[in-house]
């Protein structure tokens, strides 16, 4: 399926349909957990960049195939390149993620199919609602990968989940929230049965059409506020990824998961840092 026409580059990585004004953009790696590799980004963002041109499409919803609904950025796919470039490239790739549904002018909701992790939580709660399957969890372990709060998390988890429970999830404990406990939490705004999952987000998404509701955002917050925080965050990140407790973090997560030449390729890079660092 490709109703938005992608280009041959993308179209693999994301199926599209419309019915009756309802838009759903899948991701469609599930064997690759649907994980936000470069061309995985590419895709949506292109497909949303249409979708938000396209005039028979009233509201969007947002799903993963398969039974993760994303795990996340993929930091394996960064190449080594000049130290300052890399940090601009960083700050660029990240800012644009993010924009992407920041700026997204129709009405969006996430529909969590399955377990999400990262980036794709946080993103998830820029868009105008997220319904979760029983399957769902939501996992955002930054301070465990050694890295700041992103995706406008910083701001928006505390006004979503008040202060305590927004430490608990961007904090070391690292709470993983199901998606009934999401629920109670204030991350997600419907819960549902799984096999419902894609029938009640459609009726939501009519419901949205119907109301004329248009693109808001939870929690009270503001475009130009969100484009500011993430901005700031982005610089952040970037920051932290060059840093020498991310680098290690990484080198050692890739080297459980048997990718052992990108882990040797983070080892190395740590180990050099003394040197390259002065150049940032």
């Amino acid at each position: 399926m490709n109703e938005l026409n992608l280009n041959s580059r993308t179209a693999q990585y994301i199926h599209t349909s419309l019915n009756a004004g309802v838009l759903t953009i899948m991701m469609h790696q599930p064997k690759k957990l649907n994980g936000w590799t470069d061309i995985m980004m590419e895709a949506f963002k292109e497909a949303f960049i249409k979708a938000g041109k396209h005039d028979s499409t009233k509201a969007v919803i947002f799903t993963g195939a398969g039974n993760y609904y994303s795990a996340g950025v993929n930091f394996a796919g960064i190449k080594p390149m000049p130290p300052r470039k890399l940090r601009a490239m960083i700050i660029d790739h990240n800012q644009q993620l993010f924009e992407a549904f920041i700026n997204f002018p129709k009405p969006i909701l996430v529909a969590m199919n399955g377990p999400a992790i990262g980036a794709s939580v946080t993103s998830a709660t820029l868009c105008n609602g997220i319904i979760a399957s029983q399957k769902a969890t939501f996992s955002t372990p930054f301070a465990a990968l050694g890295l700041p709060a992103e995706g406008c998390s910083s701001i928006h988890f505390p006004r979503l989940l008040g202060e305590q429970t927004a430490q608990r999830m961007l904090g070391k404990e690292g709470w993983k929230p199901n998606g009934s406990e999401a629920l109670v939490a204030g991350l997600v705004q419907w819960a549902v049965p799984h096999e419902n999952l894609l029938d009640e987000a459609h009726k939501i998404a009519q419901t949205w059409i119907a109301q004329d509701i248009g693109r808001t955002f939870l929690a009270g917050s503001t475009l130009e506020e969100l484009l500011a925080v993430n901005a700031r965050e982005s610089i952040e990140v970037a920051d932290a990824i060059l840093s020498a407790a991310f680098l290690r973090a990484q080198a050692r997560f890739l080297w459980g998961k048997r990718k052992h030449g990108p882990s040797l390729m983070f080892w190395s890079v740590s180990l050099l840092r003394p040197l390259w660092a002065r150049f940032l």
